[in-house]
């Protein structure tokens, strides 16, 4: 009977060793969201009228970003591999090419974030080359965005997930929900300032892979 328990014994232990030691690779990817990060803010407005004119500026600066921290990164270390995305306006850098000394780098999916379960196999990530170019592509309806004319409102594309191959080479996909304050659009009728002063505040969902893999 002793050798029984014993013989058990080891079997219970061997298939909890097995859980563990594949824990990393099956384990369910958490989805973070992130709310009313600051993308450099409206300050003033250029002087005189369109087309020379008119137009809102920020301070210049970029917010920067760890996906595998969930932080922001003070600009101090904007020269190291401690952040992954860069936010000002509606422009997002990626640690790469002329933007930072990271491994990054990116490109829009299209389709839904939950149906994004693993990145295809012929993926090419693209690196940045500012200020001409981005791995995530800048300008109205090109990759996350599209721009209101009319109303003078930023939205999200719905369908549109952006893969990230972060500064370490590990990978994450994000979702742009709203670009204003609080995660609410400003009603088309909203006052100029209102839109102003509202917008440059992302709300976005992020799953990141921690363990190199491409699979969420």
């Amino acid at each position: 009977m002793k050798q029984m328990i014993f013989v058990l014994g080891v079997a219970v232990s061997l298939v909890a060793c097995s859980k563990d030691d594949n824990s990393g690779s099956n384990a369910v990817v958490e989805t973070i969201t992130v709310k009313d990060l600051s993308a450099d803010t409206i300050i003033g407005i250029t002087p005189g009228a369109p087309p020379t004119g008119g137009f809102p500026f920020g301070a210049g600066r970029y917010t920067f970003y760890s996906l595998e921290t969930n932080k922001i990164v003070p600009a101090s270390d904007s020269a190291s591999n401690k952040w992954d995305l860069a936010f000002r306006g509606t422009t997002i850098a990626t640690n790469s090419g002329n933007s930072g000394p990271g491994g990054g780098g990116a490109f829009v999916f299209v389709g839904l974030f939950n149906d994004l379960k693993t990145i295809p196999a012929d993926s090419t990530f693209r690196i940045d080359n500012a200020p001409s170019a981005f791995a995530i592509p800048t300008g109205s309806n090109r990759a996350w965005y599209v721009y209101d004319g009319i109303n003078q409102l930023v939205n999200p594309i719905p369908g549109r997930v952006l893969v990230i191959r972060t500064a370490t080479g590990k990978y994450a996909k994000v979702e742009i929900l709203n670009y204003y304050k609080g995660g609410t659009t400003p009603a088309p009728t909203a006052s100029d300032a209102i839109k102003l002063t509202t917008q440059r505040y992302y709300t976005f969902r992020y799953s990141f892979q921690p363990n190199g893999t491409k699979t969420f």
